[in-house]
């Protein structure tokens, strides 16, 4: 069952989103986020429904994702988001590329620089894995997440015009990247 979200977090001074690895305990908390950020404007899978399976499986590993905590008015951090960084294929022509599939930050904690975080934690996880560059793949009609991707280095390397069709529209498949050498 879907953990509810947290409390809104306190209005004063702000601390920065705390980027640590997924544990596989956080799984129920990333299955409860994922469901209740599910939209249109991102995803182009149908809209989950209960009973959801796991969050982690065979090809969903801990270690494929990073979390954000932010602080909620004292009380012990909480789950503000996540990121997937993972090999974009098995090949080993490929092994060099990592790959950003999802990115999902609780209404609760917007605006308070919890995927910019995430990203760059991407960023540094990525290189530290030896990886050369860095993907991702945005849906044409997302300018915000488009826009926060463009701020953070990474620029359009291909566009699949209306790859998917989301909800009876046809939506363009953005296809970005970041070098991470030099």
């Amino acid at each position: 069952m879907p953990v509810p979200p947290p409390p809104p977090p306190r209005s004063g001074p702000r601390t920065p989103p705390r980027i640590r690895p997924a544990a596989r305990a956080d799984g129920d908390v990333l299955s409860g986020l994922s469901l209740r950020t599910w939209s249109p404007l991102h995803a182009v899978t149908p809209r989950p429904e209960p009973p959801l399976g796991p969050f982690f499986d065979a090809v969903h590993a801990p270690e494929d994702y990073l979390v954000a905590e932010v602080d909620t008015d004292g009380a012990e951090d909480r789950i503000a988001g996540y990121i997937r960084v993972v090999r974009p294929t098995p090949l080993a022509t490929n092994a060099h590329v990592r790959q950003i599939q999802g990115l999902a930050v609780d209404e609760w904690a917007r605006g308070r620089g919890v995927a910019r975080a995430l990203l760059r934690a991407a960023v540094l996880h990525a290189r530290n894995q030896g990886a050369r560059r860095l993907t991702l793949r945005v849906l044409g009609y997302n300018t915000a997440a488009r826009a926060l991707y463009e701020t953070e280095g990474f620029a359009v390397e291909g566009v699949l015009p209306g790859e998917f069709c989301v909800e009876g529209k046809y939506v363009d498949d953005v296809c970005m990247g970041l070098s991470l050498t030099g």
